[in-house]
């Protein structure tokens, strides 16, 4: 992942070495690193953001990315050291000449840095907005749990293996705009319910008495959501009450996912606040099944689903 993400800050900033203003022509600045050796010689390790950037006098030694020259801030040792500093993403990115959307300019440190995918692209103390690409503060919270769904965790995170764990980010082509798909809206300040699990029960002829797909395959996917702990709201007890749930397929069109559920496949527990279902989809001859769901307000997730 850092790896992908290294390439992608240097690609970017290759495409604004034209804007650079009093760095030279190749401004190695972004680039990953654990400590200042990693680093050029005009440059620092940003202690948070974990990325080099230049050191300055005063703006013009800065270049059009970051034109702001102020002290790095913080506690670290380095904390008076004037650093360039950023002010808007479209900056990170070239500006109005650039093609890129790689780069954002952190709103906790000021510098610009790869747009996280998932809460491992943020440091200690961080989680990643996916919406926005921006780690963020993370509010204190446990981690360890017990149980499943939310349990003791934070909203948007989940009771995995007795471990607070962050809820996949949607990284299919359901949810991808350049791929025809959805534009992912969810952030931590939602309120919506989270769905933390997709898992396959079966691709084969349906065996009920009533095919779902008829004589050919039908999918079987189970899905688990929980309503937030901090909130009053409950799934409903039978499958003809559950609503907001929405199926987006690879282009990006979205379907009333309720439809998709048998009544005899819906359940409730933790007194309303999770809720298990079967989802039933008909592949046709595909062997690669790329399934989007959502509630109203609440996370986009994927499931990758193979024959």
């Amino acid at each position: 992942m850092q790896l992908r993400k290294m390439m992608l800050v240097l690609s970017a900033l290759g495409a604004m070495s034209g804007l650079m203003a009093g760095c030279g022509d190749d401004d190695p600045s972004g680039t990953t690193c654990s400590g200042n050796d990693d680093c050029a010689e005009n440059e620092i390790c940003h202690p948070d953001a974990s990325v080099c950037v230049l050191t300055c006098t005063t703006s013009n030694d800065c270049p059009a990315s970051a034109k702001t020259c102020a002290e790095l801030g913080g506690t670290s040792s380095q904390s008076d050291t004037l650093i360039c500093q950023c002010s808007t993403d479209a900056l990170c990115n070239g500006g109005s000449d650039g093609t890129s959307s790689d780069l954002v300019c952190s709103n906790l440190d000021n510098v610009c840095v790869p747009a996280c995918d998932s809460n491992d692209d943020c440091g200690s103390g961080r989680v990643c907005d996916t919406a926005s690409g921006q780690c963020e503060e993370d509010d204190t919270g446990p981690t360890t749990c017990s149980g499943e769904g939310q349990s003791t965790c934070l909203y948007g995170d989940y009771c995995s293996s007795s471990t607070c764990t962050a809820v996949p980010a949607p990284t299919c082509a359901n949810f991808d705009p350049a791929q025809g798909g959805k534009q992912p809206v969810w952030t931590i300040s939602s309120s919506g319910p989270i769905i933390f699990s997709i898992t396959k029960q079966s691709w084969a002829p349906d065996t009920n008495s009533m095919p779902w797909c008829g004589a050919a395959d039908t999918v079987k996917v189970q899905v688990k959501a929980y309503q937030p702990a901090n909130s009053n709201n409950k799934f409903p007890d039978q499958r003809s009450g559950l609503q907001n749930l929405l199926y987006v397929k690879v282009n990006g069109t979205e379907e009333n996912g309720v439809n998709l559920i048998r009544p005899s496949e819906y359940a409730t527990s933790q007194n309303g606040k999770v809720a298990t279902f079967t989802m039933n989809f008909c592949p046709g001859a595909i062997n690669t099944l790329s399934i989007g769901l959502y509630f109203r307000d609440g996370n986009e997730i994927c499931g990758v689903i193979q024959k």
